[in-house]
């Protein structure tokens, strides 16, 4: 088995039996290097379930922020220096995160509908005025099915690193991911959710040469430096999931990744279909150039559909584009302006 405890497929299984000193210098390095992550505590605003609205603060009109249901939100609030959140919030806008939590026995029965639908809803309405809303990844797709349903909650919309179309960069690879859901239906099945292993495993298999590379790299980075300690945290982040409700699994691999039912229009929640053409909110839709988990192809399609919304291409990666060295620029900015001038 190459896995790892805490989720990863285990570099260092790899390392040894590709016989690869520098990977194995890498993941070494890694494991031993004392960064760790300590951050303050923010406000809770609201809870349901595991799921809370986390308030960070801010002077301004109120953003808030949707991150997928698959890995921690602690990806938005990386580290000192790399945190989007606390980035908005110093640059005019009242920042609140929607964290969903760990699906518990009442979230593992959930399906998108009751996601949408229901929870990111509720916590809409919770906050008692209409907001800026950005959804990131996973989360812009469950974004854009509520501003189109409640466009009285949605004063504006932001989609960072969305997939809309997910068989136009690699239908055979979509089509590879869809073809897996047989095999893991008895997981499914007995723990109510897509364990986070087998996550862990869907996304090695849509970037399969990172882990080895990104390894070796580190091997040969200063230990003592913040690019050091930013690994240190990404990996940390990676290797914490979340596990994914099984309904919500069945549907974005059987619907998203084999059918495509987002791009071909037959994406429903509540019964309805997903119909991006239909908003009329503002909208900005980050596209980051250089993302392999979501790449182009499959985000820009989003972006024409929607009338007037403005693009924004950094030359960022998918997670470098909120929590890189140069986000702030790539990014945090940008979407500071658009957010504050609607």
């Amino acid at each position: 088995m190459l896995t790892s405890g805490v989720g990863e497929p285990d570099p260092e299984i790899i390392a040894r039996l590709t016989g690869d000193p520098r990977l194995i210098a890498g993941i070494a390095a890694y494991r031993r290097h004392p960064w760790r992550r300590e951050m303050p505590e923010v406000p809770v605003l609201w809870r349901e379930g595991g799921s809370s609205l986390l308030d960070f603060g801010g002077d301004g009109p109120t953003l808030v922020v949707v991150p997928s249901l698959v890995n921690r939100a602690s990806v938005l609030d990386l580290m000192p220096g790399r945190s989007m959140l606390r980035g908005l919030a110093g640059a005019g806008l009242r920042v609140v995160l929607l964290d969903w939590g760990w699906p518990g026995e009442i979230e593992r029965a959930f399906t998108l509908t009751d996601y949408v639908a229901g929870r990111l809803e509720r916590a809409l309405v919770a906050i008692g005025r209409p907001v800026r809303l950005a959804g990131y990844c996973m989360g812009g797709l469950l974004t854009v099915a509520a501003a189109e349903r409640r466009p009285d909650l949605v004063q504006g919309l932001a989609l960072l690193a969305t997939p809309w179309d997910f068989h136009a960069a690699d239908p055979a690879g979509a089509a590879k991911l869809a073809g897996l859901l047989p095999w893991l239906e008895p997981m499914l099945g007995f723990n109510g959710t897509l364990p986070i292993d087998a996550l862990q495993l869907l996304f090695t298999l849509l970037d399969p040469d990172g882990i080895a590379g990104k390894y070796r790299e580190f091997a040969s980075v200063d230990q003592d430096s913040d690019r050091a300690r930013q690994f240190v945290a990404m990996e940390d982040w990676l290797n914490d999931g979340v596990p994914l409700a099984a309904p919500v699994a069945r549907e974005c691999l059987a619907g998203w990744y084999g059918e495509n039912t987002p791009a071909r229009g037959t994406w429903r929640i509540a019964g309805l279909p997903v119909r991006p053409d239909l908003l009329r909110v503002p909208s900005f839709v980050a596209v980051p150039s250089r993302d392999r988990i979501v790449p182009p192809e499959s985000a820009l399609p989003l972006a024409a559909m929607i009338p007037g919304a403005v693009v924004h291409q950094p030359i960022s990666g998918h997670i470098g584009m909120v929590a890189g060295a140069r986000a702030d620029a790539a990014l945090w900015q940008p979407l500071a302006a658009w957010a504050s001038g609607l």
